[in-house]
């Protein structure tokens, strides 16, 4: 799911936390997803069904990668 402009489904417990992780394979872009989502920019726990754009972005490579992944 990296890099691709989609639609996810909340599942009931859903943060933004976990849906960046989720879609993104990294927590820390749920700015991106707050910025995208401003209609619902104020749940910070979520029901079931509610759909979150998730945009386009760069997801870094992280800094404690083995040198051959990098």
């Amino acid at each position: 799911m990296v890099n691709t402009k989609e639609v996810y489904i909340t599942k009931e417990g859903d943060t933004w936390d976990l849906i960046a992780y989720k879609v993104y394979g990294n927590e820390m872009l749920y700015i991106d997803l707050m910025e995208a989502n401003p209609n619902i920019i104020d749940t910070v726990i979520f029901p079931a069904n509610i759909p979150v754009i998730c945009p386009d972005v760069e997801v870094p490579l992280s800094n404690n990668l083995p040198p051959w992944k990098k």
